[in-house]
């Protein structure tokens, strides 16, 4: 686990997001909040890693694989595509997730989306909310990144 020598605001935590073509490691840094010696609750949903969204808390290992000991309010949406989302999509999908109080991220290149929204809202009107977007763009694919918890252990 690597964290953040800082306050507990300023943690974050290193998670086991696959391995590359070589065999190597692939992790994703996440902000988090230190919760107690070992137990980190992120502050943000993955965009890469599956099986934890923000809110959850976590136990990370040194070699990055975790396990999820408190699932958090909320789903974690990952969504890419063959090619790059426009910014026109982006921002009509930051709408649509907006009305549902979610939020929709992604790094400046938009090589992928990260969605979060409340379990509340009901899976339904996540669901028909992301397949409405993304009907409309060619090759644009998303799913649960933590509709399993199993995927990830430690």
């Amino acid at each position: 686990m690597t964290s953040d020598p800082q306050p507990p605001t300023g943690t974050h935590v290193r998670l086991l997001a696959g391995h590359a073509g070589s065999g190597r490691p692939v992790f994703e840094v996440l902000p988090a909040r230190l919760v107690k010696p070992g137990l980190f609750e992120l502050a943000g949903s993955p965009g890469m890693v599956l099986g934890c969204a923000a809110g959850d808390v976590l136990r990370v290992a040194d070699d990055g694989r975790f396990e999820v000991v408190e699932q958090g309010e909320n789903l974690c949406i990952q969504a890419a595509g063959l090619g790059q989302v426009s910014p026109e999509a982006f921002a009509a999908l930051k709408d649509a997730v907006g009305k549902l109080a979610g939020v929709a991220e992604a790094p400046a290149g938009l090589r992928f989306i990260v969605v979060t929204v409340g379990r509340a809202v009901g899976l339904a009107a996540i669901e028909q909310v992301m397949s409405t977007w993304a009907a409309g763009l060619d090759g644009v694919e998303w799913w649960f990144g933590n509709g399993d918890h199993s995927a990830s252990s430690v």
